[in-house]
């Protein structure tokens, strides 16, 4: 991946005025960024990026002319960019709602920081800021091959160097952070019939969010998708979220344990912290998957699932928008298996009988 060409170049789209301002002052604040142009509307900001070619697009959902959904399809057809979409809602509809603008081309979804003086203003400040100089870092529209692509799906996938044991996994551990949604999306859809194993996600998500995404995972996927909550029983055929700002572990009895124990890695819920209790609790009847995100948070963990005898599943890096968390599993020999999504999903649906 190319180095970031500095400063980073950065077109708001708000048509809130104290929202584009409290936007453009905490990110022309970094001496990394330059904010080199501001739209109310989304025609507008259709011809500003045209006409400005930024590097990323700060894009508000709810705008006038042309609404944030509408104008990230527009500028992907004529002039790919790197979109983050910034919405100041945590309504659990609202936010699903959101997450359609990943199906329109942008590439994460975050929450507008609230302003200065508020507990969560410095967390949220901070989210933005690395989120945008994160996205700098990744090939415009990199994309796997969607769903209606016959070749990506039909393709068989590679042949496992074991042979599937059905009826002994009793659970499927998946995490991901940046480019995960999008990823989740396409494996869930992809699993007819339902697996007859729990599955259980972390994902590295702006605080708020977990709800609206498990719906939106729902409601696109038509897979039954939850929110984990507190000692709960996992049943198959059912796939739990965890929770803002809760780790998550797992237990041999089918128990989910919800705790407040410090961050792992910088997040919380972590996918070190599930991953670690999988191996210990379900270890060869477990299967581990790890998708798309930065850092290495889960990957020496899921060495650990593959040391007691799980299956480990590595999203590959031509379709990891981020390959840091799948790479750094692939470098300490966490890896089994090395695949695009859609191979994700026939493997698991293969092995999980």
């Amino acid at each position: 991946m190319n180095p970031i060409s500095f400063p980073i170049r950065v077109l708001v789209v708000e048509d809130s005025p104290a929202s584009r301002e409290l936007l453009t002052w905490l990110l022309g604040a970094d001496p990394q960024i330059e904010v080199v142009g501001v739209a109310a509307d989304g025609e507008a900001a259709v011809a500003a990026a045209q006409r400005l070619l930024p590097d990323v697009i700060t894009m508000d959902i709810h705008l006038p002319k042309l609404d944030g959904f509408g104008a990230t399809r527009r500028i992907m057809a004529l002039c790919p960019t790197r979109i983050v979409m910034v919405t100041a809602t945590s309504m659990p509809a609202e936010v699903a709602a959101s997450f359609r603008a990943l199906e329109s081309g942008a590439l994460t979804v975050i929450g507008t920081p609230p302003g200065p003086g508020h507990p969560m203003f410095g967390a949220a400040r901070d989210e933005l800021l690395r989120t945008v100089k994160l996205m700098a870092e990744v090939k415009v529209v990199k994309r796997w091959s969607p769903p209606g692509n016959a070749l990506a799906v039909r393709r068989p996938p590679p042949e496992l160097d074991e042979a599937p044991r059905p009826g002994q996994v009793r659970l499927v551990a998946i995490g991901a952070s940046t480019g995960g949604p999008l990823v989740l999306q396409e494996v869930l859809s992809e699993l007819r019939p339902a697996l007859r194993a729990p599955i259980v996600i972390v994902q590295h998500i702006s605080h708020g969010f977990a709800a609206g995404m498990a719906q939106w995972l729902a409601q696109t996927t038509g897979y039954d998708v939850r929110v984990a909550q507190p000692s709960e029983c996992m049943q198959p055929g059912i796939a739990y979220v965890a929770p803002d700002g809760m780790q998550l572990r797992v237990r041999g009895s089918g128990h989910i344990v919800l705790t407040d124990e410090p961050p792992e890695n910088g997040f919380r819920p972590s996918v070190a912290c599930l991953f670690r209790s999988a191996a210990v609790e379900y270890g060869a009847h477990a299967v581990g998957v790890l998708l798309t995100g930065m850092g290495r948070d889960g990957a020496l963990e899921l060495k650990l699932l593959r040391q007691a005898g799980a299956l480990t599943l590595v999203q590959d890096s031509a379709t990891a928008v981020i390959n840091g968390m799948p790479g750094e599993a692939v470098r300490l020999g966490a890896a089994a298996h090395v695949l695009a999504p859609p191979h994700i999903a026939s493997t698991l649906q293969r092995w999980v009988r």
